[in-house]
């Protein structure tokens, strides 16, 4: 399958209408093939990866095949050069048709943005930027040419993921290298990635570790000393098989860095619309549970009696309260994707951290509403909702920003100015 074979696939409405929301030719052309591969193919294979917590590996052979695993890859190293808000709405439109496919693939996109057009931003030295184009340009290959899977596993079970410590797993100089040694929990695509993006912290002899000496850096999965271990069986998101990976003295060569040293620091202070990524996840699964709501009440449901529910006022007011909150959270986040840019002002951050929660918490009180509206049935395993209402919840725990983090942060910055304490 290619994208030309998709082009007579018959798509939903987008998300974010083209021309009311003006789009770009590009945004609106993988806006629609997303649409087209998430509802002829994703959709139908997403209940197999939720029940069995089995990764979509047909959904990631068909991103290869129609070009969106390089969605983020620059067009001079042959990807689509989307930038980040294209992205963002590309990926809004996978979740819509399978939560776990939308949230890793934003895992293996995030190792092309970062090192691509984010990273095109920053301030690096002439040596560092040949360097880094040259080494991107080897991981850039991999991914066109032979479909390889990136991850990027962040959470340790402390506070590094949210950005406040510095990272415990390590590198350590080595002849030719780096020794990397440590954990990532909730590691999704662990066991499924060809390269795992790892963030790390690198040990200086004689100086403690320090958030400015975190590295990024791709761990060959079957190098020596790599290990995933654990089960894996929670609420929602299955299909995104996220075990614990174990690195134990595992030597990864200099060209494997994803960023020169010290570049992720600049990035994350610099350009922290990044943290964003995952949200395009819930916007998508939002869409789903309200476009499952209305096919429900007009009887259009595939596979059910054609019985129409949509004349009673309880369901019409049902599905005015979800109309008004996707309109909402649509409008929000669109605001915030489209300011994304290197050093974004103060004002801009919070409404970043302010459209993360809205998006995150809002796709879970938009499913809980599509199924009071929808009633008992739609909470059969048989249909889609219940997935929707699993998979939702669980965006509000996910780092860096958390919904806690997100209210901390606003909260702070709206009652201190830069600078400003109580000491």
């Amino acid at each position: 399958m290619n994208a030309a074979d998709l082009d007579i696939i018959g798509t939903d409405q987008p998300i974010f209408d083209p021309s009311a929301f003006r789009l770009t030719e590009q945004e609106a052309e993988l806006t629609a093939l997303a649409r087209r591969i998430g509802k002829s193919r994703f959709a139908p294979r997403a209940e197999e990866f939720d029940r069995e917590a089995s990764f979509p590996t047909e959904n990631y052979n068909d991103m290869h095949e129609a070009g969106l695993l390089g969605i983020c890859v620059p067009k001079e190293n042959g990807g689509h050069g989307a930038p980040f808000r294209t992205y963002m709405m590309t990926a809004a439109e996978i979740g819509r048709y399978c939560g776990a496919t939308a949230l890793t693939w934003n895992m293996h996109v995030c190792s092309c943005l970062w090192t691509g057009a984010l990273t095109d931003d920053l301030e690096m030295s002439h040596d560092q930027r040949e360097k880094h184009l040259s080494r991107r340009a080897k991981h850039y290959n991999r991914i066109l040419k032979d479909g390889a899977i990136y991850s990027q596993p962040f959470s340790e079970g402390g506070a590094a993921a949210a950005g406040v410590v510095p990272f415990s797993t390590s590198a350590k100089r080595a002849d030719g290298g780096w020794i990397i040694n440590g954990k990532k929990i909730f590691a999704s695509l662990s066991g499924h990635a060809d390269y795992y993006g790892i963030l790390c912290g690198e040990m200086k002899e004689g100086e403690r570790p320090s958030r400015r000496d975190t590295m990024y850096i791709a761990v060959p999965a079957n190098a020596d000393g790599v290990k995933v271990v654990g089960p894996w069986d929670p609420l929602g998101m299955r299909g995104t098989v996220s075990r614990t990976l174990i690195f134990e003295d595992v030597f990864v060569p200099d060209e494997e860095q994803l960023m020169p040293r010290g570049i992720y620091y600049q990035a994350a202070t610099r350009w922290p619309h990044m943290f964003m990524t995952l949200s395009p996840t819930y916007m998508g699964i939002a869409q789903a549970a309200f476009d499952f709501t209305i096919q429900y009440l007009r009887g259009e449901v595939p596979g059910l009696p054609p019985v129409k529910r949509r004349m009673y006022p309880t369901k019409q007011m049902g599905v005015a309260q979800m109309h008004l909150m996707l309109e909402q959270t649509k409008a929000l986040w669109f605001q915030a994707i489209t300011e994304a840019a290197p050093d974004p002002t103060r004002e801009q951050v919070m409404r970043a951290w302010a459209a993360h929660y809205t998006v995150m918490e809002n796709a879970n009180e938009i499913c809980q509403l599509a199924i009071r509206t929808c009633g008992g049935q739609s909470m059969l395993k048989s249909l889609p909702l219940e997935r929707l209402y699993r998979d939702s919840r669980c965006g509000s725990l996910m780092l860096p920003w958390t919904a806690e983090i997100c209210l901390d942060r606003i909260g702070r910055e709206s009652l201190y100015l830069p600078g400003e304490s109580d000491d």
